[in-house]
């Protein structure tokens, strides 16, 4: 048997025709043959939609009773003995009167569907949960009765029963949807022309989805990757260049002629993770995208034009926005740019190319700056080495002059500008190559000390060697650059996962301070916070801080990272270069995040609240206890001397004077016990967990039990594994149990202690000697279940990685301690569940 199908009738408001809607098609169904019931229909009133449900079965409402009020209810399990083929329920969203099997209607539906039962059913937007704020911000209206949207959303056919607003004001001033006495009202609050428009768009936009979704379900099903182009969807591609901002506002621009379009973005991060892309620009691009309506995506791949064409499949996007090349002609000619790829495998997928300032045709000619990429440092180390290398390899190469011929030594040359761009980069390595030309111009070609060159064969040489030296130095600085920025993103990843684990281990902000401090290697940090209130002049005070004199304001500082208005994080020490300050701003927006968590879950949160309730009750446990244990010492004392003179006493009072004497000794237990589960639940006690022999735990629970243990039965297997477990704790919990039980048993018939193995746990059974027609109601049940012998023993149990169940539904009344088994050699037992 299959499941029903779920057809929902969907208005923006009340009285558009849902429920009549709902009849017409049961009426309907019912004519071509279908077997057709009314499991629920609420017609308010309304003549229209009661003459419509004339002629199809009916199923009897329920009636049940709710603080004295009369109501009703669909009957759920007549409408599943009668078995349908198709069901009407009124309603969806409706909350079944306290009583119930369902709190919710959609949850009889739901059995209904279950059972093969189509249901065709109606349901407002306003009822929808992702709505309902949307709906109160509109109406001023909250609607408790909601519906969540998964609910909706499996239906199998969702059909908009739709309304203007004019026409269902004039039904309503016609009394079609309210009685008279309530018109005016609905009128001039609900039902106002704003209202409801606003209503029917969030209907429309809501369904719309809902039609969107199952289409790329059935593209996906099918294997349609072509783009539809049911719905215009534009895609930015931003490269984290400066001329995103650019294209998302020509992409707004074009969104806002279409109404309805979608409004994309998406970055492609290069696999190698070496793109030098700025987090802050992106940052940017993204706020102002999302402050223009569109969504901002990143992916991951080594092609950016196969990653965007992929995800403009995946999304069915219909037009994309790329930036002109900021590559030259000459950078151009060797491979074609982003833009001029994307049209050649975009297929029917139309291709914007903006222009913008920073386009290789509109960009003055600006080259790079040296020892960008490198450092300054580097780059003037490079040029030294080059001033050394060069002339004493000159005289080196002009001690064996003639040996090696003019091939060999530019060889020989070519090592050292290889060198230089491997220290320096780029720059150093031309002006190698050039000086290296010019020296063995000089000194090594004919005719020598002359830069003039007789031999053409010569001149090829010093031209190929050049160019071979460019093309060598250009490589080798490339692959520097490429492996210091390696090593930078690998000193960052070190730093930001040291920083979130510290965060993750739960370390409070100095500790994090303190953290970035040292992985900065600055003399002082602090995190600073501004007092809103106070203006014009800001005040600063020191949330946390790292180190010798730590700055306690802005211009304290020699570097400032910025986490908003109000919070910045201050440090003193050596100059960071632009790599570092980018690092060490994303600490400190880290840093933020922590310092506003501990805001929302610090002093004066509701966690704190009830950590400090937990502490003051625990405080007054172990004060309570101190008090009491000497008063009832001294109590025991004095019945222990009364009874010594039983000569004197008669029957009744020395039975009077053991009953007290047993008391006493049953409250300094009590107060023992109060004592150990506060200890327990503060951490201050030690635990020892070994293998334990459960025979001597039981025979030295049994001991602690005085006489009474003696009459507690075992039925034990002949080889029981050892319980992984403090010996100490154990037999204390097993102490309890079994107080506990021989408390509740009558002297005839004695609590039972049974054990066995499974599964590597091993379960303890306390049974207690109660007869089966003894009084036990649910609420004595219920109040043993939580008493303090029990919930010490269970709190025991849990804190050795065991639990304690009660069965609590029939006689007798039995408690199972549950704990790890160990083999035989002492080690868990394998298979041990955690």
């Amino acid at each position: 048997m299959g499941r029903g199908r779920l057809r929902i009738f969907l208005g923006a408001a009340p009285g558009v025709g849902k429920t009549y809607a709902m009849l017409a098609e049961g009426q309907r169904l019912r004519s071509l043959g279908a077997d057709v019931v009314v499991g629920f229909v609420e017609p308010h009133g309304r003549r229209p939609t009661a003459a419509m449900a004339e002629g199809l079965e009916t199923i009897p409402r329920r009636t049940l009773t709710h603080r004295e009020a009369t109501f009703t209810e669909m009957d759920l399990d007549a409408v599943l003995a009668r078995r349908p083929q198709v069901a009407l329920v009124d309603e969806l969203a409706h909350a079944n009167v306290p009583g119930t099997r369902n709190a919710k209607r959609w949850q009889d539906v739901e059995e209904l569907l279950d059972a093969g039962i189509d249901v065709v059913t109606t349901l407002n937007v306003q009822h929808l949960e992702s709505l309902n704020d949307v709906v109160r911000q509109i109406t001023g209206v909250r609607q408790r009765e909601t519906l969540p949207d998964e609910v909706a959303r499996r239906a199998d056919q969702i059909e908009l029963v739709d309304l203007p607003p004019e026409v269902l004001r004039r039904r309503m001033v016609h009394g079609d949807i309210y009685p008279p006495d309530r018109i005016e009202s609905a009128l001039t609050h609900y039902f106002r022309v704003g209202n409801l428009t606003a209503l029917r768009e969030i209907a429309l936009l809501w369904l719309a989805d809902r039609v969107e979704e199952g289409l790329q379900r059935y593209r996906a099903e099918h294997g349609i990757v072509a783009p539809w182009e049911t719905r215009e969807r534009i895609l930015v591609g931003l490269s984290g260049g400066p001329e995103g901002e650019t294209l998302i506002r020509r992409a707004a621009r074009i969104s806002a002629r279409t109404p309805g379009t979608e409004l994309l973005a998406l970055h492609v991060v290069q696999e190698d993770g070496l793109t030098r892309v700025d987090p802050a620009v992106l940052d940017a691009q993204r706020t102002l995208l999302e402050s223009l309506g569109g969504s901002y995506h990143q992916t991951t791949g080594e092609d950016p034009v196969g990653a965007l064409l992929q995800f403009a499949e995946a999304e069915n996007v219909t037009q994309i926005v790329l930036g002109a090349s900021r590559h030259g002609r000459l950078a151009t000619l060797l491979r074609a740019g982003v833009g001029e790829r994307t049209i050649n495998r975009s297929g029917p997928i139309d291709v914007h190319i903006v222009t913008h300032e920073e386009a290789a045709g509109n960009a003055a000619l600006r080259l790079p700056r040296p020892g960008h990429g490198m450092g300054l440092r580097r780059y003037g180390t490079a040029l030294a080495g080059a001033a050394v290398l060069l002339p004493a390899l000159t005289l080196l190469l002009t001690a064996v002059r003639g040996q090696l011929g003019l091939a060999g030594d530019l060889v020989i040359y070519l090592l050292v500008i290889v060198v230089v761009a491997l220290v320096g980069g780029v720059y150093p390595a031309l002006l190698a190559a050039v000086a290296a030309a010019l020296l063995a111009d000089y000194y090594f070609t004919a005719p020598l000390h002359s830069l003039d060159i007789e031999r053409p064969d010569e001149i090829a040489t010093l031209v190929v060697f050049i160019a071979t030296a460019v093309l060598v130095g250009t490589a080798a600085g490339a692959a520097a650059r490429h492996m210091q920025r390696a090593v930078r993103a690998t000193s960052e990843a070190r730093t930001l996962s040291r920083l979130a684990a510290a965060m993750m281990r739960g370390q409070d902000l100095a500790a994090l301070v303190e953290l970035i401090r040292e992985n900065f290697g600055l003399s002082a940090v602090s995190l600073l916070e501004r007092d809103p209130r106070a203006s014009p002049v800001p005040r600063w005070y020191v949330v946390a801080s790292a180190g010798e004199r730590p700055p306690e304001k802005p211009y304290e500082a020699d570097v400032e990272s910025p986490v908003d208005d109000d919070l910045t994080l201050a440090a003193r020490g050596p100059a960071l270069s632009t790599e570092e300050r980018r690092v060490l701003a994303a600490c400190a927006a880290e840093l933020g995040l922590a310092h506003a968590r501990g805001r929302i879950t610090g002093p004066g949160g509701p966690d704190d609240l009830l950590a400090d309730a937990e502490r003051t009750r625990a405080s007054l446990l172990l004060a309570a206890g101190r008090d009491l244990r000497a008063p009832l010492r001294t109590a025991e004392k004095a019945l222990v001397r009364l009874r010594r003179g039983a000569g004197k006493r008669t029957p009744d009072e020395k039975r009077l004077l053991d009953t007290a004497r047993a008391s006493v000794r049953r409250a300094t237990q009590l107060v023992a016990d109060l004592d150990d589960l506060s200890r327990l639940h503060a951490g201050a006690l030690d635990l020892y967990l070994r293998p334990v022999d459960l025979d001597e735990a039981l025979g030295a629970a049994l001991d602690d039990l005085g006489p009474g243990g003696h009459s507690i039965v075992l039925q034990l297997p002949e080889y029981l594994p050892d319980v992984i477990a403090d010996a100490a704790l154990l037999t204390r919990a097993l102490t309890a149990l079994g107080a506990d039980a021989l408390r509740h048993s009558p002297p005839d018939r004695p609590p039972v202690i049974t054990a066995e193995a499974a599964n590597g746990r091993v379960a303890i059974r306390v049974a207690d000697g109660a007869a089966a027609d003894a009084a036990t109601t649910a609420g004595a049940t219920g109040a043993r279940a939580g008493s303090l012998a029990l919930r010490l023993s269970r709190d025991l149990a849990e804190a050795m990685d065991g639990c304690l169940e009660t069965t609590g539904k029939g006689v007798p009344f039995t408690v199972t301690l549950i704990l790890p088994g160990s083999s035989p050699g002492g080690a868990p037992a394998a298979g041990r569940e955690q």
